[in-house]
């Protein structure tokens, strides 16, 4: 073959190369205005629930005060060896933490999935989950905090209503317990999540709801917790704000983080087609310090009004979810309304198949 022919047939290969690329293969963009909504089984007493450790690891202790937790509202409990696995910070590898969800969700025997902790790790397993099979399997699956991370890549590659709400280590009060029974297990068509009275005589200023902005709205829950929320951003596991209903809450982090998070959802335009914004507790973010590091700086309530204040949709503040004893459930994904005004947040359909 003379180097004339040779350049024509390299140039002929390389064009079906570049179609093959960027045409034949390629995966089209699933859009989210599509996804259909699936939704889970209520629980039952009686029912097997899964512990999984997906992101921090726990203690025995901690395992102990899970299962009682659980075994106290009448539910089994089923977990493996890993849910104890430590490397480093994580409950395990990656792959380990990964492959125990996907086994919880494969196993027929397992009714719910909850979560023992948050801390740190989930997003770093998102791209070894088996979403085929969380889809074929529709089960609850709940936690908060850094867990956040599961509940938007379950819906926005699934379509799957998850929870946000207690984990297993969390307080298991008598304000908990009926959230998550009414959610999980009676499955309303009609819930207005109560805020909880013991915390208004909480003297800690961040317990204390107001109002942002006036209004109604309608649309579908998404959110959790706000620095998880944000990390989102630019992934694939992202969900759509358009006319969606956010939540979100924080803790430990002072006023100017919080005002760099909104900050990031403002101009990225994540905020500009959403419907409302509720806000639960944002526990432990007062100043601590003058940060940045000036004579004078914001408070949180300040960097609230400030940042969200301007939006033409109702906001309000002190909804009791977050890292605080008194948390309601909050289906990932469902049909709700807030009232801005009035400070309520009601679910406007179940979050369970019933």
């Amino acid at each position: 073959m003379n180097r004339k022919q040779f350049l024509q047939n390299s140039a002929i290969i390389g064009g079906i190369s570049l179609i093959n690329t960027n045409s034949l293969f390629a995966t089209p963009k699933k859009s989210q205005s599509k996804i259909r909504k699936l939704k889970p089984k209520p629980l039952l007493e009686g029912n097997k629930i899964g512990l999984v450790s997906p992101a921090s690891y726990i203690d025995k202790s901690e395992l102990n005060d899970s299962i009682e937790n659980l075994s106290a509202l009448r539910f089994n409990v089923f977990y493996t060896d890993k849910v104890l696995s430590k490397h480093g910070y994580l409950a395990g590898t990656d792959k380990e933490r990964a492959d125990d969800l996907n086994e919880m969700f494969r196993n027929k025997e397992i009714d719910a999935i909850v979560c023992t902790r948050g801390g740190y790790g989930c997003a770093r397993i998102l791209d070894f989950l088996d979403y085929k099979a969380i889809k074929d399997n529709p089960k609850i699956l709940i936690g908060y905090s850094d867990i956040t991370a599961l509940l938007f890549a379950v819906y926005s590659q699934t379509g799957l209503i998850s929870f946000h709400g207690p984990v297993g280590i969390s307080t298991f009060n008598n304000f908990s317990i009926d959230s998550f029974v009414n959610v999980l297990m009676y499955g309303k068509n009609r819930y207005i999540a109560p805020l909880a009275e013991d915390d208004a005589f909480n003297p800690d200023p961040a317990y204390e709801p107001f109002t942002i902005n006036s209004g109604k709205a309608k649309g579908i829950l998404v959110g959790g917790n706000l620095s998880i929320a944000v990390s989102m951003i630019g992934t694939k596991y992202d969900v759509d704000y358009k006319n969606k209903i956010l939540f979100f809450e924080e803790v430990g982090e002072e006023p100017y983080r919080i005002d760099r998070m909104l900050t990031q959802l403002i101009v990225s335009g994540k905020l500009k087609s959403a419907a409302g914004i509720v806000l639960g507790v944002f526990k432990n973010c007062e100043r601590k310090r003058n940060n940045p590091s000036f004579e004078k700086t914001f408070g949180l309530k300040e960097v609230l009004l400030d940042r969200l204040g301007g939006l033409e949709i109702p906001v309000f503040y002190g909804m009791s979810f977050g890292h605080v004893t008194n948390k309601i459930t909050i289906p990932f994904g469902i049909e709700a309304e807030i009232d801005a005004d009035n400070l309520s947040l009601t679910f406007l359909e179940s979050a369970v198949n019933v």
